[in-house]
């Protein structure tokens, strides 16, 4: 008998399919992470695959691939499979997920893993049953679906079963989901197609408007990352950055401050707090009580940029906090709705094929 097979016996599915394993995937626009029951977090990598254009086949994925980015000859094409927290590129993320449950599960396996994928609120069907087909013809038993804004509360230890409300905002590569949950379901909630993708953007925008200079994405993360900010900072920063003069030609560097890189993130971050503003608008009376007791937490990559908590807290008059380990919020909350999964099928939470 296979090891992975004798820590525990198999659970039944719906059909009375027994399944050894069982998967969650955060498949973000930006990374994704992989949580497998009894072993927790056991991949995170960005979501990049890297095809020849000749064959369509996948050369590498991941780390590897994400080193390729705007480095690739002209037969290789480094490329997200996802856009926006949906499909854009279907065959492409089929062999994705394949190279996950590959990858996590062993490719040699008697029986096929279970797998619940996260989607992002505002998902149409057609885009949900995309995401489930895909898991399907990927190697999966049985492919659920549960939104990210449950799977991240659920992430967060936020007390989502009892009868008071609580605000989750989860900021990803793609997608902004905004949802009160209370009694084990999301009551409200709301998706903008805007996150850290967006902010990139933004910032190459600016440094090319300013300064006549072209970066690329892993660049524009970086200036994110290292100086980027949502509110006024202690000390300021600065840092240097690369890239190619848009009038000469030629590379050149130049010295960015955390206060214009602040201006540039300015529109982005507005969005996502009138989003909030406009949920809380819509919120019932008494989740709404609930919520400025307990306060709105902040969850996915996104919500790390610096003082992002304290600009929503000033627009809302509201606490706001971010989660603890706040990346991997949605994909520990796969992994949790994974081991209570009944519970959470009754709720209305998953959707299965």
């Amino acid at each position: 008998m296979p090891r992975s097979m004798s820590l525990r016996p198999p659970r039944s599915g719906r059909n009375g399919v027994k399944f050894a394993q069982e998967v969650g995937i955060d498949l973000g626009t930006a990374n994704i992470l992989v949580y497998r029951r009894g072993k927790g977090v056991v991949l995170d990598e960005p979501n990049v695959v890297a095809v020849s254009t000749k064959h369509r086949r996948v050369l590498a994925v991941g780390n590897e691939a994400h080193e390729m980015l705007g480095r690739t000859p002209g037969n290789i094409t480094a490329i997200r499979p996802m856009k926006d927290g949906v499909i854009a590129d279907y065959s492409t993320t089929v062999k994705l997920i394949e190279y996950l449950l590959n990858k996590v599960c062993g490719q040699r396996r008697l029986i096929r893993p279970r797998v619940l994928i996260c989607v992002p609120s505002g998902v149409t069907n057609v885009e949900r049953r995309a995401v489930l087909q895909a898991a399907k013809e990927a190697g999966a038993g049985e492919a659920m679906t549960i939104e990210e804004p449950m799977a991240a509360a659920i992430g967060a230890g936020l007390p989502i079963a009892s009868p008071g409300g609580n605000m989750v905002v989860d900021i990803g590569g793609g997608t902004t989901d905004v949802a009160v949950i209370s009694l084990g379901g999301i009551v409200l909630s709301q998706s903008l197609r805007l996150g850290g993708n967006k902010m990139d953007e933004a910032i190459m925008r600016h440094i090319r408007a300013a300064f006549n200079l072209m970066i690329g994405e892993r660049s524009a993360e970086e200036v994110k990352i290292k100086i980027g900010s949502a509110y006024p900072l202690e000390p300021e920063l600065s840092m240097e950055i690369s890239g190619r003069d848009t009038v000469q030609g030629l590379p050149r560097s130049v010295e960015l401050t955390s206060e214009e890189i602040r201006d540039a993130l300015s529109e982005p971050v507005r969005q996502i707090a009138e989003k909030v503003c406009t949920v809380l608008e819509e919120t019932p009376p008494e989740l709404g009580a609930d919520i400025i007791e307990r306060g709105i937490v902040l969850t996915g990559g996104g919500a790390l940029l610096r003082g992002l908590d304290k600009f929503i807290e000033s627009v809302t008059s509201i606490p706001v906090r971010v989660a603890d380990n706040a990346l991997h919020c949605v994909a520990v909350g796969t992994g949790r709705a994974l081991e209570e999964i009944d519970a959470i099928r009754a709720s209305g939470a998953v959707t299965s094929v």
